[in-house]
């Protein structure tokens, strides 16, 4: 079985999260050219979880098209990583401050990859700044 740890984090406080599984690690995309929802006055104490700024992310930013390209990238490997039997793969998001955009993402990419890949993977979604929203 694969294994696809999702990981959301911040440049600024924690860096690009380690991979434990001993591979090296895997895909990290930069979140930080997205409009940024946490200078919204209103979104400030919020996260990418938070359905006011899921909205945000869907309907004033590229975050789509964001999305869609990296749902084909990995899809790829996925694909690639089932055939041969690989067991670990990871994906990491991150922004400014890992409670927004990369959370979002994260959580948007753990859907995807639920939907399309179902009982050939085991997903683990980790928010390393937003514990609170944590879940294997």
């Amino acid at each position: 079985m694969l294994h696809i740890d999702i990981h959301s984090f911040s440049y600024k406080k924690g860096g690009i999260p380690k991979d434990d599984s001993g591979n090296g690690g895997g895909f990290t995309f930069d979140c930080r050219g997205i409009l940024n929802p946490g200078r919204v006055e209103e979104y400030k104490i919020q996260t990418g979880n938070d359905i006011g700024v899921q909205e945000y992310l869907e309907t004033k930013t590229d975050m789509p098209q964001f999305l869609e390209l990296i749902k084909s990238l990995v899809s790829i490997n996925i694909d690639n990583y089932l055939g041969r039997g690989f067991e670990n793969l990871q994906i990491n998001f991150g922004c400014t401050g890992g409670q927004h955009r990369s959370v979002y993402s994260a959580i948007k990419i753990a859907h995807f990859i639920e939907e399309k890949y179902g009982e050939k993977v085991e997903i683990s979604l980790h928010h390393d700044e937003q514990h609170q929203l944590n879940h294997k």
